[in-house]
């Protein structure tokens, strides 16, 4: 299989639980991928496993392959810290460091990395605040606290504090949950402009927000990969029965 990012033979566990199973798929560069299923599925566990965020919960662990760009992130000889510089996360609640303001918790990430040229950081806050469409809405107020904003602006914040640091991936789990219509529009509109730099992986539960936004789509049932293929041939006509009672709605 061909992709940014392949998993070949993915099994995640959490103590004897076995949340994903025996997943083969091939994430495609600069095109938005989205993973849909019922809640208990698999799915973010399963994107977490792509940045080697699944090893940090006690008693979880995973076997099988992940190759980003050829190279399998589970090597022994691979750093999961510099695997997570290159795969950035933004997960379902906004969760701005709420002691730091909004500059602060734009460039956190290449401080941690231990950047400290302020002509480089300041730099870097634009940019990412750019590309986060945020800029324009924050650049007067960029020392207030970062969770003094609305809830949609936290969340392009921490999406700005994930591209700061210049991943090359974008996984994100279910960021548009907690927000209303608009403040989910802008979002989407956002991952839209960006998939043309970033590879980018959306875990849904939306169906609808699927089908507006992602070139391919993966339906995942009880830790399985049932059906993967482009977004408008699976939802006008899948493969596998279970994925066409999914999205008709006759179960889930």
């Amino acid at each position: 299989m061909e992709g940014k990012i392949v998993t070949e033979r993915l099994n995640a566990f959490f103590g004897e639980v076995h949340a994903v199973k025996n997943v083969n798929m091939a994430i495609p560069a600069n095109a938005i991928t989205a993973i849909i299923g019922p809640s208990g599925c698999g799915k973010s566990t399963l994107i977490r496993c792509v940045n080697r965020m699944h090893e940090v919960v006690r008693g979880a662990k995973a076997t099988g392959k992940v190759y980003l760009d050829g190279e399998d992130i589970y090597d022994p000889e691979t750093d999961p810290v510099e695997v997570r510089r290159k795969v950035g996360m933004v997960f379902q609640k906004p969760n701005p460091f709420p002691t730091m303001t909004i500059y602060d918790n734009a460039v956190a990430g290449l401080r941690l990395n231990g950047e400290k040229d302020w002509s480089k950081l300041d730099g870097a806050a634009e940019d990412s605040l750019r590309l986060a469409a945020l800029w324009d809405e924050v650049k007067d107020n960029l020392g207030a606290s970062g969770v003094s904003i609305s809830g949609g602006q936290q969340q392009r914040l921490c999406i700005a504090r994930a591209l700061a640091v210049q991943p090359e991936v974008l996984l994100l789990d279910e960021p548009c949950s907690a927000l209303d219509p608009i403040a989910t529009a802008k979002i989407e509109d956002l991952l839209f402009d960006l998939k043309d730099r970033y590879t980018i992986a959306i875990v849904t539960h939306n169906m609808q927000q699927a089908a507006r936004i992602a070139d391919f789509t993966a339906f995942m049932y009880l830790g399985e990969l049932i059906e993967f293929g482009e977004t408008k041939r699976l939802f006008e006509n899948p493969e596998e029965e279970l994925t066409e009672k999914y999205i008709t709605g006759r179960f889930g």
